[in-house]
């Protein structure tokens, strides 16, 4: 398992990327700007771990072993309004990249852990942690043919 990102949402993407480029130095290694779903993903990574990585900083997708922080920006609704996060929902989750999604979710399930989004579609799913910490789940490389019970599953609670 590889430790790949934590996810803090934000609301303003032009104030949060001067504090963590401009303050701390971080570098911005991708965006993602998606109209469909309304909001903006930008993953920034600190140019000594880049540095140690080996990495030139333009590889897609990106890679495991350099840890990265994913500032998420929902944009404001049709009435120009943005959601007040309210301190602890800024935070979004830590994400790690397995082996086998399916395999990592049934070691979950079989210790009595809730998968609240089932890897559906055999690349993401979504657990908490005891202390209710969100924990995203990626397929390393392609991803899995979908299979039950995983298919079938419903969503459960919140992630």
């Amino acid at each position: 398992m590889d430790f790949l990102h934590t996810m803090v949402r934000v609301t303003d993407i032009d104030a949060s990327l001067k504090f963590y480029c401009e303050g701390l130095g971080l570098k911005e290694m991708r965006r993602v700007e998606n109209e469909k779903g309304r909001f903006t993903l930008v993953f920034l990574a600190s140019p000594d771990d880049l540095e140690r990585s080996g990495l030139k900083g333009d590889e897609y997708p990106l890679p495991s072993g350099l840890p990265m922080i994913e500032l998420t920006y929902n944009w404001p609704n049709e009435n120009g309004e943005s959601e007040d996060y309210g301190e602890g929902r800024n935070f979004g989750h830590l994400a790690y990249r397995v082996d086998d999604i399916y395999a990592a979710c049934q070691r979950l399930v079989d210790i009595g852990v809730t998968i609240n989004r089932p890897p559906r579609d055999g690349n993401m799913a979504f657990v908490r942690s005891p202390d209710n910490i969100s924990i995203e789940l990626l397929q390393r490389g392609d991803r899995l043919a979908p299979q039950e019970p995983w298919v079938s599953m419903e969503n459960n609670g919140a992630w």
